[in-house]
C-alpha cells in the first residue's frame, strides 16, 4: 500500500470545521478593523488615496491568512503528515530533521503541539488545547499511530515523544482528568506570557522519564 493511499489518511485536526472557520472569520474582521482604523489615520494625515491603500497594505495580509486558516486541515498518511492551506507541505516523521515540543498561548487556550521539520518545511501538529481546567485533545486512534510512527524512527527524540503520547494515552485509559494528563502538565511548564515557545528537548526527556 502506498503511505498517501486515501484509506490510509487519518484526520490530525485538533478542532472541527465549524470552529476553525469561526475564528478564522474573527481574525479577517478584527484585521480589517485595525486596518480600517489605521486607513482613517493616514487619509486624514495624506488625503484618501493614500488612506484607502495604508489600509489595504494592513488588511490584505491578515485576510488571506485568515482564509488559509480557514481552509486548513492536517492528516496523517503512513508515516507522512500533510498540511493543506491554499497549498499542501508534507514532512515525513520516519526522516524529520527536528522534533519539538511547542506550546502557544492565545486567547486563553494553550496549545501542546508537536513541531516536525523536514525537506525544509516545518509543520506544527496540534496534539491538544486546554483552558482552565479542560479542553480538547486528538483522538486515541490519532495519539496511537502518531506514537507508532515515532517510535519507528528509532532515535532518542522518536522515542521521548512515543513515550509522550502513549503516557497520554495510558492517562485517558485511566479517566484522569485533564490537569493530571501528561500534555497538560507538560505545557504547564512553558513560562506565560509568549504566544509560541518550545520545550528545551532536555526538560521533555525528564519530564516523559519521570512519568510512571
Amino acid at each position: 500500500m502506498s503511505q498517501d493511499d486515501k484509506s490510509d489518511q487519518l484526520s490530525l485536526d485538533l478542532l472541527d470545521r465549524v470552529t476553525v472557520r469561526k475564528r478564522a472569520r474573527m481574525v479577517a474582521i478584527g484585521g480589517v478593523m485595525v486596518a480600517l482604523a489605521f486607513g482613517a489615520i493616514v487619509g486624514f494625515i495624506g488625503g484618501r488615496w493614500a488612506g484607502i491603500i495604508a489600509a489595504l497594505i494592513v488588511a490584505l495580509p491578515v485576510v488571506l491568512l485568515a482564509m488559509s486558516e480557514a481552509r486548513r486541515t492536517t492528516w496523517l498518511a503512513g508515516t507522512r503528515v500533510h498540511v493543506r492551506g491554499f497549498g499542501t507541505r508534507t514532512v515525513d516523521l520516519a526522516t524529520a530533521d527536528a522534533l519539538d515540543l511547542l506550546v502557544t498561548d492565545m486567547r486563553n487556550a494553550r496549545t501542546v503541539g508537536l513541531f516536525v521539520r523536514g525537506n525544509k518545511k516545518a509543520i506544527n501538529i496540534g496534539l491538544s488545547m486546554y483552558s482552565g481546567m479542560g479542553g480538547r485533545e486528538l483522538g486515541i486512534y490519532q495519539l496511537r499511530r502518531l506514537a507508532d510512527a515515532l517510535a519507528a524512527r528509532g532515535d532518542t527524540p522518536g522515542l521521548v515523544f512515543s513515550e509522550l503520547l502513549v503516557a497520554q494515552l495510558r492517562a485517558e485509559a485511566r479517566g484522569l482528568a485533564a490537569p493530571e494528563r501528561p500534555l497538560y502538565r507538560l505545557g504547564s511548564l512553558a513560562p506565560s506570557g509568549r504566544m509560541a515557545q518550545k520545550l528545551h528537548p532536555d526538560a521533555v526527556s525528564k519530564f516523559v522519564t519521570s512519568l510512571d
